[in-house]
């Protein structure tokens, strides 16, 4: 069991420091709204994984006690969608001059900081995917899957809020070093590689 945490929580940090909406909302609440509302912003995102984990847990229990195969189809579903935000990743490093998008929606009234997380999290593709096709994965044979999902779904959580908050610190501090094209290509280039590693060792591990 500890071996699989340790490998989710690398997956799910690779996952969460893609640059991409998540990121670019808690960089743009952070520089316009101020850390509290990017604070607030980070706990509705957290709340959406919350959902989604949820979700996959109900119906995947279900889906893979009708159909013990649906679990092998998951599984090369997960190793696609891994390999696939790996290329995308690190093909995004052909533009040299890529910075992050700090154009869109902030909310600086508390409320609305925490809805425009929240949203953020139920409209992005990402978590969806990650919730249905990655989180089973790595649940062992021995742990119900519903549960096992609720556990690794409850890690997942813990793991991009942390990050995300830790992000909040450092943007408030450093401003000009983390909307930078180098930093966002550096967060290209690590969480590229990691998922793509990510992806062979899930290929690699057995089917429940």
């Amino acid at each position: 069991m500890w071996a699989n945490i340790l490998a989710f929580s690398a997956t799910a940090f690779f996952i969460t420091i893609i640059p991409g909406q998540a990121v670019a909302m808690v960089l743009r609440q952070t520089i316009v709204s101020g850390p509290t509302a990017a604070r607030l912003s980070v706990l509705g995102n957290s709340t959406g994984l919350l959902i989604w984990s949820s979700a996959s847990a109900l119906g995947l229990a279900a889906l893979f006690r009708a159909s013990p195969l649906a679990f092998e189809v998951l599984k090369w579903l997960g190793v696609a969608y891994l390999t696939f935000i790996a290329m995308q990743t690190l093909w995004s490093l052909r533009n040299p001059t890529d910075e992050f998008e700090l154009r869109g929606n902030t909310a600086v009234n508390y409320a609305k900081a925490y809805r425009l997380g929240l949203i953020t999290n139920l409209t992005n593709p990402k978590a969806v995917v990650v919730a249905i096709a990655l989180l089973p994965q790595f649940v062992p044979a021995t742990v119900p899957i519903g549960v096992g999902t609720l556990i690794f779904g409850a890690i997942w959580t813990v793991i991009s809020g942390g990050s995300y908050m830790i992000m909040t610190i450092i943007i408030h501090r450093t401003t000009s070093l983390l909307t930078t094209a180098k930093a966002r290509r550096t967060l290209t280039v690590i969480s590229g590689i990691g998922i793509l590693v990510l992806a062979l060792g899930v290929a690699l591990s057995p089917s429940h």
